[in-house]
């Protein structure tokens, strides 16, 4: 998890440089040149075919193999003592070691009687923010546990005039990569609202774009947003520096249009969008099992393409090389950004529970399910991630059972169906240390929440 490229003072070669290292590289090289040369059962449609130089054993490779060191003392020591050899720690170390080793411990957030809790990302390393079924965007302070409400936006709709059905609930909370602004739906669903962080003063609200409830949200940069909505278009905002500027005392807000509106073809109804920085391209899924391609620079599409499942597509995820994750209804389909074809299927070890959130985590894919479960698979070895404690088992996280109305008593009884909630959403700290997660039950019929703090 640990890389340190050891730089020798004294002798030719550091200490970590063993001949045995050198032996074991190329025999992983090996395998992966006779991994890439079998022939498969069934011949693909699409091949692609990478540079045979990445395969050459040249002694460039050799000798930085040889230098690197994957001890986690030498890389402490080296930032100890200030030494400039290049030095990094895998982003999912730390939460790796936490659920390998069965160190995580779930604190249940109490919500009172909110109705399901569907998205959340950490402010800092002491609040949540979250959004609400019920409308409501809320801050959990992790230390105090202190709850506190963030006034909705309205935009220049008549209140009165606006059909109740426009507030069914905040889908999405983004946070731009400078860490300044979020943006979130406003008090009508299908239009956005962006505050200014850290103070969460209100910035603007994007209106005019949607006629339906905006599903999700991504950050392009620090100024260009994009959303996705229920009736099937894509809108390109701009927050502009003239907008953070408030000129009065008591805090106001903008009205501001999308710079670009279009129909996402062959879509029915956009669920998830997603950034991948890797490609400079966004990602769209929609609820028919497609996924959509735009090209963010231009903000046209480029292409879609049919998922081998078509079942309940309803989270999406981007890892930083630039792979996608899919969650379906009994699995999560890992696909190829540069071909979109399907790398590999995983399947959710219970049956029917339905894939609700996921998120990368380094080489780790987090899963978060309806059956109140996260599970976590080791993209590097190909598998769930196992316990150290007891290496017959995997790492699964059980969540508490939230609130319910009515009470689960009477679901037990009535429904004949063990209740549990489910994970619409989770999020790791800056650290990968601490673990959010939230959501309610999986009906729609049914009002309740779930929330804990894992750490």
């Amino acid at each position: 998890m640990a890389h340190t490229v050891r730089i020798p003072i004294y002798g030719r070669r550091p200490p970590c440089a063993t001949s045995s290292r050198i032996d074991d590289w190329h025999q992983r090289l090996r395998v992966l040149r006779l991994e890439r040369l079998r022939k498969p059962e069934k011949p693909e449609d699409f091949v692609v075919y990478e540079d045979s130089d990445d395969e050459e054993e040249n002694l460039a490779a050799e000798t930085q193999v040889l230098r690197t060191s994957y001890n986690f003392v030498d890389y402490v020591r080296c930032r100890e003592m200030g030494g400039r050899e290049p030095s990094w720690v895998g982003s999912d170390f730390g939460s790796r070691h936490i659920l390998t080793h069965e160190m995580f411990k779930e604190y249940s957030v109490s919500l009172s009687n909110m109705n399901k809790v569907f998205c959340s990302q950490w402010l800092s390393d002491r609040q949540v923010v979250f959004g609400t079924k019920c409308n409501k965007l809320m801050v959990y302070d992790v230390v105090t546990e202190r709850l506190d409400q963030i006034p909705s936006l309205q935009g220049r709709r008549d209140p009165v005039a606006a059909p109740q059905e426009q507030q069914c609930g905040i889908h999405s909370v983004q946070i731009n990569p400078s860490k300044t602004l979020l943006a979130t739906g406003a008090r009508n669903s299908s239009e956005i609202a962006v505050y200014r962080l850290p103070t969460l003063d209100p910035v603007c609200v994007g209106e005019g774009a949607h006629r339906d409830w905006v599903f999700d949200m991504c950050w392009l940069d620090d100024q260009f947003l994009v959303s996705g909505s229920r009736d099937t278009r894509m809108a390109l905002w701009r927050i502009q520096e003239d907008d953070l500027i408030n000129r009065e005392d008591v805090p106001s807000y903008k009205h501001i249009q999308a710079l670009s509106v279009k129909d996402c073809r062959s879509a029915q109804k956009v669920r998830a969008v997603a950034f991948n920085k890797s490609f400079q391209e966004i990602a769209a899924l929609s609820l028919n099992g497609y996924i959509h391609i735009w090209n963010a620079e231009t903000f046209k599409q480029k292409l879609s393409r049919k998922l081998p499942s078509c079942q309940e597509n309803v989270c999406l995820a981007v890892q930083d090389s630039g792979m996608y994750a899919v969650g379906c209804r009994s699995y999560t389909l890992l696909l190829d950004a540069r071909t979109l074809q399907a790398v590999k299927k995983i399947p959710t070890r219970y049956s029917g529970c339905g894939i609700r959130s996921a998120s990368f985590q380094g080489n780790v894919l987090t899963i978060g399910t309806g059956v109140g479960i996260l599970m976590f698979y080791d993209l590097r070895a190909g598998k769930y991630l196992d316990s150290s404690i007891n290496s017959s088992r995997t790492v699964v996280l059980k969540a508490s059972k939230g609130w319910v109305f009515p009470d689960e008593e009477y679901i037990d009884g009535f429904q004949h169906i063990k209740y549990t909630p489910a994970i619409y959403t989770h999020c790791y700290d800056s650290s990968g240390t601490r673990l959010f997660t939230a959501g309610g039950p999986l009906p729609a019929n049914l009002y309740g929440n779930y929330a804990g703090l894992w750490q």
